[in-house]
């Protein structure tokens, strides 16, 4: 390693770069959790076509952006030429993401 600070700093830098680098190529499932509901196993097998399940979210709440399981923002839904697609609107702290996790549970 250079005596030369410039040098020193720069090093670190380029080492997390390239770092970074290895890491943007791992894929991720992202998902939209719209609500759920907690069934009996005779509730869920007396649904039928046109059935409904009641979720535990309102319609005006925003939806959970799951990145492999883990809460990491809330969206909204729009539709992006006939498909359907999600708008960040919020990206949450590391508070929320617990709080998340356990309302799963």
């Amino acid at each position: 390693m250079s005596t030369n600070p410039e040098t020193a700093v720069a090093e670190p830098v380029a080492e997390g770069g390239r770092n970074f680098r290895l890491l943007a190529d791992i894929p991720l499932r992202l998902s939209v959790e719209v609500g759920s509901a907690a069934l009996r196993l005779s509730e869920l097998m007396e649904l039928s076509e046109g059935g409904v399940v009641e979720l535990d979210r309102q319609a005006h709440e925003l939806l959970d952006i799951m990145v492999n399981g883990t809460l990491v923002a809330k969206g909204e839904v729009v539709t992006v030429n006939g498909r359907f697609g999600i708008r960040v609107v919020e990206i949450v702290n590391a508070d929320a993401r617990l709080a998340g996790l356990e309302r799963r549970n």
